[in-house]
């Protein structure tokens, strides 16, 4: 496996592979190698004949007073871990070398940013603005640096998997999206760099937004169609946890993201909730196929 910290580099290498023929898969992460990560990593291992991995944490994406400085890095063992698993590269650049003209000083940059409209107006998108412009933008300028057929994300960041989708579609990258399945703890915690925050007592009670998760799919499932009724259901699981303050539970359309009143048999809806332990925030989901009508 190549460590590749240079847009020209990575440029070289893809088209090396692509004149060899190969197909590209990318994997974009924040580093912190867990579970879930190499969930995705298999994924594309098996999509495409050479597979990289993006290790790099995205200051763009995180707003004032996120945890940007205190993110979990870990190169040398996410090198480790990625070779272990035979990936041909990992894309680990520095943050000059994404964002060029960051310290210019004539002209100071980012002046070009890939914007989204409307999806990112609810959900995670209503508590952290400028989140998915950072996301947008740098996953744009991946694609460009990775040159992939194939790009592999987690559904468990929902929001964002349905905006780079549309992304995609609107810009015509000839980009295969690839969703896989949210990675969990045996007790249900959806895996995430974030779980290494949370003190034994949290620990414990972050398994309530599984809980409210898996209440919301057996409510819409049994016929709920009231989107109250659902957001009800996980908010009584979320309140078994004292120490969780819920930043959200909601229930939106899960192709516009945007919020339903009435379920509609045959539409697929979005059920997410977004709770914070002390200062940690942590997010779960599933999307649900609304059931036919009783007769």
């Amino acid at each position: 496996m190549e460590l590749l910290r240079t847009v020209d580099a990575m440029q070289a290498q893809a088209d090396a592979a692509r004149a060899e023929g190969q197909t590209l898969a990318l994997v974009p992460t924040l580093g912190a190698l867990h579970e879930g990560h190499l969930a995705l990593v298999r994924r594309a291992l098996n999509e495409a004949d050479h597979v990289t991995v993006s290790v790099f944490v995205n200051p763009t994406q995180f707003g004032p007073g996120e945890d940007y400085d205190d993110y979990p890095r870990d190169l040398e063992g996410d090198r480790e871990t990625l070779e272990a698993l035979d990936v041909d590269a990992m894309f680990a650049p520095p943050v000059e070398e994404m964002y060029p003209y960051a310290d210019d000083e004539a002209l100071p940059g980012p002046l070009a940013w890939v914007d989204v409209e409307r999806l990112d107006e609810h959900l995670c998108g209503a508590y952290r603005e400028g989140h998915f412009r950072g996301v947008t933008t740098v996953v744009t300028k991946l694609f460009h640096a990775c040159k992939p057929d194939v790009a592999v994300f987690g559904r468990k960041d929902a929001q964002q998997y349905v905006i780079l989708q549309r992304l995609v579609e609107d810009l015509l990258f000839d980009i295969e999206i690839v969703g896989v399945p949210t990675v969990r703890e045996p007790d249900g915690l959806a895996q995430s760099s974030r779980n290494e925050y949370l003190d034994p007592e949290e620990r414990e009670q972050a398994t309530v937004l599984y809980a409210a998760v898996t209440a919301a799919e057996e409510a819409i499932e049994g016929g709920e169609q009231a989107a109250e009724g659902v957001v009800g259901a996980m908010e009584n699981e979320l309140a078994a946890a004292p120490d969780a303050d819920v930043q959200y539970a909601e229930v939106v359309d899960a192709h516009t993201l945007q919020p339903v009143d009435h379920l509609v048999p045959g539409q697929e809806v979005l059920a997410a909730v977004a709770v914070f332990f002390g200062e940690t925030r942590l997010i779960d989901n599933t999307f649900v196929q609304v059931p036919p009508a009783q007769a």
